[in-house]
């Protein structure tokens, strides 16, 4: 079987800085072969002209942002570049998706794992997010998919810090998504090879807390989920979770347990991923999803003397925190 190809995807509010990032990574990287697909909210495509000429292949999306309207027309594109890679006509060993800034990341990162067209070839590797220091804090006030694109995100990158202070911003983001490390983008350069090797969507331990990290909570929430401020921002729903167990996990009783969790908070869940020490399984079970889509493998056997610590991460909206800490806790063997 033929290796997937990696997928990054590009996202960030309205003038953000993406498509100068993306050419940026095409000037560090004039060996790779990369595909660019570039999504425009409008009938004309501007950006696609702009992206530096050893991209090997470039598609632009119009009329409409690939998280809704036109998302049939993405997985047709990249079917499309497919066939022309396989038939030998275009080269190619990366492929970049750059949304529009209105583009909400959630469904577009679904497709990579329902739809087998795409499934079967591609493999997500991160979602990449700019956050726009000048602008951010009005935004995340007043935008739900500003707030969402923080969410999704694997790397946080914060744009135009050469012309503003982040001030408290970056705590802001930490409380939506804490598992995403923040980046200058005055630094990026330095970090191409991380952020092109992330695994974020791989079945291991990448992108997991370590033990006993007590820094996780819901944005906007104290314990027992009492609210610190008035609810003015669309980030306050908006939060990271950890769920930690020092003892091993029953397995009926953790699979009910994720099955309930997808069931009644599936659409707010906006990624999660965990590590589970199972009683009497040597290997580490490990999964992770997207709202209602999740996969599961296990990974390395423990070793001797390890703690088998069961962590899973939860990013989503207004999840009830004392709740499902109670019902995790309740999966204990």
């Amino acid at each position: 079987m033929n290796a997937l190809i990696p997928v990054t995807l590009l996202t960030g509010f309205l003038g953000a800085g993406k498509t100068t990032l993306l050419n940026r990574l095409l000037a560090a990287h004039p060996d790779l072969r990369f595909a660019i697909v570039e999504n425009e909210f409008g009938a004309a495509g501007i950006d696609g002209s702009l992206i530096a000429a050893q991209a090997e292949n470039i598609v632009e999306l119009a009329n409409g942002c690939i998280c809704c309207s036109v998302r049939g027309e993405l997985t047709s594109a990249l079917v499309g570049l497919l066939a022309r890679r396989q038939a030998g006509t275009l080269a190619f060993d990366r492929l970049i998706i750059e949304t529009t800034g209105l583009a909400d990341p959630g469904p577009v990162m679904q497709g990579f794992f329902w739809e087998p067209e795409l499934r079967d070839h591609f493999q997500l590797d991160a979602v990449i997010t700019l956050v726009d220091v000048c602008h951010a804090g009005r935004q995340l006030d007043s935008e739900a998919v500003a707030a969402a694109q923080v969410a999704y995100a694997d790397w946080l990158v914060l744009t135009k810090t050469d012309l503003a202070d982040a001030g408290n911003l970056p705590e802001r983001l930490r409380a939506i998504n804490a598992r995403a490390p923040q980046l200058d983008v005055r630094v990026l350069d330095a970090r191409w090879p991380a952020l092109l090797a992330t695994g974020g969507f791989s079945l291991d331990e990448r992108g997991l807390p370590p033990a006993s990290q007590n820094l996780w909570k819901p944005s906007g929430s104290v314990a027992g989920g009492l609210s610190k401020k008035p609810q003015r921002s669309w980030d306050d729903s908006i939060g990271s979770l950890l769920l930690e167990a020092e003892n091993q996990v029953d397995l009926d009783a953790v699979s009910g347990f994720v099955d309930r969790l997808i069931e009644a908070h599936g659409h707010d869940l906006l990624r999660y991923k965990g590590i589970l020490a199972v009683a009497g399984e040597p290997r580490r079970l490990i999964f992770q999803g997207v709202h209602r889509i999740a996969g599961f493998d296990y990974g390395r056997i423990w070793e001797n003397g390890e703690n088998r610590n069961s962590r899973i991460v939860l990013i989503g909206r207004d999840l009830p925190e004392a709740e499902l800490q109670e019902a995790f806790k309740a999966c204990l063997a």
